[in-house]
C-alpha cells in the first residue's frame, strides 16, 4: 500500500505541530507506523491523501453515527452557511436542539451547551462542587472524560497508549481532590465514601465504559453507584459524550433504568461538528451563570452551524428501526470476530455495547481497567496493520472502540469479515 503522500505531510506536520497531529492517539504511536492522513469521506468509506480507500470503523471517534458526510446533514448545513458561521448571541436554533435534548433524557430538565466533551465535563464537576460545597471527585481507572487538570487521573484512552496516568503539567493539589475507584467494583467505591463522608460532590462514570475500550457495567454496578451518591449526599454525573445518542436515543442511562443528577454529551449531538452539553435537574443546573454564582462561558458555544448539525442527526436517529439496524450490524461484527478467533484458537474477548464494540487479544472476561491492561497490545497492532492493508480503517491504539453507523451495508460487514479471517489466519 502506498503512502508516500501521508508519510510526506507527517514529516511536514512534525515541524509545526508537536508530534505532527493534534489529538495523540492519532499519531498511530500505539500501534507503530506512520498515520494516514485522511483526505474525504462518503458514507461508510475515506480516502487517504495517496488515494487508498478504507472502510471505515473510526467514525472521527464516535460522532459520525450517520455516516460521513449524510446527505440530510450536509443539506441542512448549506443554507446556514449562508446565514453566517457565528454571532456571539443567542439563536433559534439552541433553543431547538436544547428541547430536543431535554425531550430524549428523562433525567435532563436544562442544558447548557458548549463546544467539546472535555468541556461538558468540566463545567458538569464545577457545577457539582458548587451545588454541594465539596470538592473532591471520584472517578474509576481507565475512564477518560476529558483533558482538564483534575480528571488526568489513572485515564484511559490517549493516557493509557502513551503510559500517562496522571499528566505533567498537573499540580499534585488537584489531583488530590481526585479519588480513583476500580470500575465495574462497588466495594472500592463504598470505601472511598467511609474515608470521605462528607467530602465528595460527585461520582462522575461512563455508565458504558468506552475509553479503555468498550467495557459494559456488570449488572447492578451503575443502580448501586445511584443509590450510594444519594445516601451520601454527593451527585451522580453520567459521562454520555460518547454513549448518549449511541446506545440509544436517551443514551445509555434509559437502557438501565438510572437518573443520574447531572449527564455530559458530546460527539453525536454535533453532528461531525464541534459540540458539547450539560444538564440535568433543574435545582443543580440553576447554579450555572447567569441564574447561579457558578461561571461558567464560551464564545462559540451554541454555534449554529454545529446546532444545524446536531438537529439534522437527530432527527435522522428519531426514526424508527435505526438502533435495531446498528444493534444487528454490530452483533453480527462481535459474533465474526469470535468465531474467527475461535477457529484460528487466539485468545480473543470481543466486549459490545450496542453499535461500539472492541476486540481485546486475552482470554476473558474483561470488565475493568486491570482486565484491559492485560490485553496483548503487540498482537492487537499486527492485527490493526493487517486490517489496514486489507482496506479496513480500524482504532489505531488497543484501547478505542470500533463504532459502527447507519451508513455500514451488508457488504461492507461481509468485507470486513473476509478481512478478519484472513488477518488471523496470518498471526
Amino acid at each position: 500500500m502506498d503512502i508516500s503522500r501521508s508519510s510526506q505531510l507527517y514529516a511536514q506536520a512534525q515541524g509545526y505541530i508537536p508530534g505532527g497531529v493534534n489529538s495523540p492517539v492519532r499519531s498511530f504511536k500505539g500501534v507503530g507506523g506512520t498515520p494516514l492522513f485522511i483526505q474525504r469521506g462518503r458514507g461508510s468509506h475515506i480516502w487517504d491523501a495517496d488515494g487508498n480507500e478504507f472502510i471505515d470503523y473510526v467514525g472521527s471517534w464516535g460522532p459520525l453515527i450517520l455516516g460521513h458526510a449524510p446527505a440530510e446533514v450536509v443539506e441542512a448545513l448549506r443554507p446556514a452557511l449562508e446565514r453566517g458561521l457565528t454571532f456571539g448571541a443567542p439563536t433559534e436554533g439552541e433553543v431547538v436542539l436544547a428541547r430536543m435534548v431535554v425531550d430524549a433524557f428523562p433525567s435532563v430538565d436544562m442544558v447548557r451547551l458548549v463546544s467539546s466533551g472535555t468541556e461538558a465535563t468540566m463545567s458538569a464537576i464545577r457545577a457539582a462542587r458548587a451545588f454541594t460545597g465539596r470538592s473532591k471527585i471520584v472517578k474509576f481507572a481507565g475512564c477518560y472524560h476529558g483533558h482538564s487538570d483534575g480528571l488526568l487521573v489513572e485515564a484511559g484512552s490517549g493516557g493509557a497508549t502513551y503510559s500517562i496516568p496522571n499528566s505533567a503539567g498537573v499540580p499534585e493539589s488537584y489531583a488530590r481532590e481526585t479519588l480513583v475507584a476500580r470500575y465495574n467494583d462497588v466495594s472500592s467505591v463504598e470505601r472511598l465514601f467511609e474515608a470521605h463522608p462528607a467530602g465528595i460532590a460527585a461520582v462522575i462514570v461512563e455508565p458504558v465504559a468506552a475509553n479503555m475500550g468498550v467495557v459494559p457495567p456488570r449488572e447492578g454496578f451503575l443502580q448501586e453507584l445511584r443509590r450510594l451518591t444519594q445516601s451520601h449526599g454527593a451527585l451522580l454525573i453520567f459521562d454520555e459524550v460518547i454513549t448518549g445518542f449511541r446506545l440509544a436515543y436517551g443514551g445509555a442511562q434509559t437502557l438501565y433504568h438510572i437518573a443520574p443528577d447531572l449527564t455530559c454529551l458530546g460527539k453525536i449531538i454535533g453532528g461531525g461538528l464541534p459540540m458539547g452539553a450539560y444538564g440535568g435537574r433543574r435545582e443543580v443546573m440553576e447554579v450555572v451563570a447567569p441564574l447561579g454564582a457558578m461561571y461558567q462561558a464560551g464564545t462559540l458555544s451554541g454555534n449554529p452551524l454545529a446546532v444545524t448539525a446536531g438537529i439534522a442527526t437527530l432527527k435522522a436517529l428519531a426514526r424508527p428501526g435505526t438502533y435495531q439496524r446498528l444493534e444487528d450490524m454490530a452483533s453480527q461484527m462481535a459474533q465474526g470476530l469470535s468465531s474467527a478467533a475461535r477457529r484460528t484458537r487466539i485468545p480473543l474477548t470481543v466486549n459490545r455495547a450496542g453499535s461500539m464494540l472492541t476486540p481485546f487479544f486475552v482470554s476473558g472476561p474483561v470488565e475493568s481497567w486491570d482486565d484491559v491492561a492485560g490485553a496483548d497490545r503487540q498482537r492487537y497492532a499486527g492485527f490493526f496493520h493487517r486490517m489496514l492493508e486489507r482496506g479496513v480503517y480500524l482504532a489505531p491504539s488497543p484501547f478505542e472502540a470500533a463504532f459502527l453507523s447507519t451508513a455500514h451495508t451488508r457488504e461492507d460487514m461481509e468485507r470486513t469479515l473476509e478481512a478478519v479471517e484472513s488477518s488471523f489466519g496470518e498471526s
